[in-house]
């Protein structure tokens, strides 16, 4: 996922992002007979934003967004479950991430290799933000 350019008036020094890259998953994803009974390869991207302030004043790991901790919840979620579309999959997994509290925006695009006829594959992007919250 390209990373758009930003000028100095919309650089926040204290935001993170975390770019999870090529989760390669294999799942039950489909709606064809062999689609339903054999898992397929997916590969899941991810950017998740977060405000990293204390994390980097602190240099403790309780003041950071754990990506480890969303990478497995991401897998199991995927792993074990079934979908019948990518659309589906792509927002479960958005809707994952976007649980955690720390997160302020998060893209989720979950490819699906070999899904058409002479193409590497076909893929499904979703995006999501809540507003950050103001401190008095």
């Amino acid at each position: 996922m390209p990373l758009h350019a930003l000028d100095d008036q919309h650089l926040d020094h204290d935001l993170a992002t975390i770019r999870i890259k090529n989760l390669r998953l294999r799942t039950f994803i489909g709606i064809k007979d062999e689609e339903i009974l054999n898992r397929q390869d997916v590969v899941i991207n991810a950017v998740i934003r977060y405000r990293a302030d204390k994390a980097v004043a602190f240099n403790r790991i309780e003041q950071a967004l754990n990506y480890r901790t969303i990478t497995k919840e991401v897998i199991a979620l995927v792993e074990d479950g079934r979908f019948q579309l990518l659309e589906r999959m792509t927002r479960e997994v958005l809707d994952l991430i976007m649980s955690h509290e720390q997160v302020l925006t998060a893209q989720v695009e979950i490819d699906k290799p070999h899904a058409l006829r002479f193409a590497d594959s076909v893929s499904i992007t979703l995006s999501a933000s809540r507003e950050p919250r103001r401190q008095p």
